[in-house]
């Protein structure tokens, strides 16, 4: 509050020296009234401009209205907006709180969406043309965009429940598809298409999605070196070791010959093995949440000096977080069922364009399924978010080989199905190595372009191995 004594100053009346005759047609308008008002001022009587006005401290506080008459800019605003633009506000706003808006963002405003429509075209070819190769090209095609925009919703859902817990949704979402794929195949009995992709996700989130996160993170930034939560990392290490040793030894034991029962003790194993993953993996999902939730916050806080182009790039969510977990169950939804005709055309696809039906379970489905995390894990890495990064791609890869293989075993053990952990020597021996790999580059807790392309050139390697290596097992 002002209190004013003696005669009125103008700019008492919320205008400033500058603000009194306004540019332009305003002041023409506005002329005569001021002149009107400095001719009945006193200047010999008003004294200096701090006499003029009493201020009291102990009424400081303004309301929203005594400070809109007091601002010059909101003065001036009140007086001179039109209607028109009145009436524009009101309709930005509508559209802001519309839902019409979550779809723009969503479906039309990324340029990859232009591949949605494939999707529904490689439907539509698998019942009227049963060209199983153009169904497995399109089918592709079609997921690839909806994987993206599935990361993006996840990135969005991390805004309001932070990095640990949004990779974790991302690492669980983009872990659906595989996880139906796998319930599809085995009520099938295909015991060694289940295998085969699940190892291939495995490989592909830990050697091709963390390498190209690492290798895109590290020129974007460059020459700094990143840093992500080593603990962490350790800890992820860990538990891939950990589901190694329990899809080792089934192997081992099958071809050593050592079993007491031949098949029978094999299959005991893999599913005593398989129950105590997931309660690994139960703890473990514990000591990161509940236990120990402080070894996994993000060390960019205290190692990383904030800049004024670090606050620049600071984003805000796009979209509330109901209708970021509304998109991730849809767009999970619409994957799944492309999921179930691109599985559909595999064998067609093998024959017709001539590729061991072994690389495209391995290889191929990985990478499209995987497609989320590739998309997400590049973008943080991008924005100089390693720990999110990491979480992403090395916690999709420990969630498959903790839950997701040990829940196939289970899920095939109630349908009567002898789903086992034997993936045969040539893929454990794969996973061994690979895992070795990624725990030597993550064990130092930092990252830069190096690293990513040595991954992704070992990717390279093992697809060039399954290319040539024949599978003799039938499932």
């Amino acid at each position: 509050m002002i209190r004013r004594k003696g005669l009125t100053s103008p700019w008492a009346d919320g205008m400033d020296e500058s603000k009194v005759s306004c540019n332009g047609e305003r002041g023409g308008e506005h002329e005569s009234h001021d002149a009107g008002k400095w001719q009945n001022v006193d200047f010999d009587q008003m004294g200096p401009i701090e006499e003029g006005l009493d201020v009291d401290d102990e009424e400081i506080p303004f309301s929203s209205s005594q400070a809109t008459e007091v601002g010059a800019l909101q003065f001036e605003s009140s007086r001179f907006v039109p209607h028109a633009n009145m009436s524009n506000s009101w309709f930005l706003r509508k559209i802001r709180i519309s839902p019409f808006r979550s779809i723009y963002v969503v479906l039309i405003k990324a340029k990859i969406n232009v591949l949605l429509p494939f999707g529904p075209l490689a439907i539509l070819l698998h019942y009227l043309t049963g060209k199983h190769g153009w169904v497995f090209f399109f089918s592709l095609l079609g997921i690839a965009p909806l994987a993206e925009r599935l990361g993006y919703a996840t990135e969005q859902l991390a805004f309001y429940t932070g990095p640990t817990v949004g990779s974790l949704i991302n690492a669980t979402f983009g872990n659906a598809t595989e996880m139906i794929i796998s319930v599809y195949a085995l009520k099938n009995g295909m015991i060694r298409v289940v295998q085969q992709s699940l190892l291939g996700s495995i490989l592909s989130n830990m050697l091709l999605v963390l390498g190209c996160a690492f290798f895109t993170g590290g020129i974007v930034h460059y020459p700094k070196v990143q840093v992500f939560n080593k603990a962490a990392a350790v800890v992820n290490s860990g538990l891939l070791l950990m589901a190694v040793m329990g899809i080792l030894f089934p192997a081992v034991l099958h071809f050593t010959h050592t079993e007491v029962h031949f098949g029978d003790s094999e299959l005991s194993l893999s599913r005593f093995s398989s129950c105590v993953m997931l309660v690994a993996y139960a703890s473990y999902l514990f000591f990161q949440l509940k236990s120990q939730p402080n070894l996994y916050s993000a060390i960019d806080d205290g190692a990383r000096v904030t800049t004024a182009e670090d606050c620049n790039e600071e984003e805000a969510p796009e979209i509330t977080h109901w209708e970021a977990i509304g998109w991730l169950a849809i767009l999970t939804l619409w994957v799944s069922i492309l999921s179930g005709y691109l599985v559909d055309a595999i064998q067609g696809a093998s024959d017709s364009l001539h590729i061991p039906v072994a690389f495209i379970s391995v290889i191929l489905l990985p990478i499209v399924g995987n497609a989320a995390e590739h998309a997400s894990a590049i973008m943080f890495a991008m924005k100089d978010k390693l720990d999110v990064t990491v979480g992403v791609a090395i916690g999709s890869s420990t969630q498959i080989a903790m839950f997701v293989i040990p829940f196939c075993v289970v899920v095939g053990w109630a349908m009567g199905q002898r789903m086992h952990l034997n993936f045969q020597l040539f893929e454990t021996a794969t996973l061994f190595i690979a895992v070795l790999v990624v725990a030597f580059m993550l064990q130092e807790g930092t990252s830069n372009y190096f690293k990513g392309l040595m991954l992704i050139l070992c990717y390279l390697i093992v697809a060039a191995s399954f290319f040539v290596h024949v599978d003799k097992s039938t499932g």
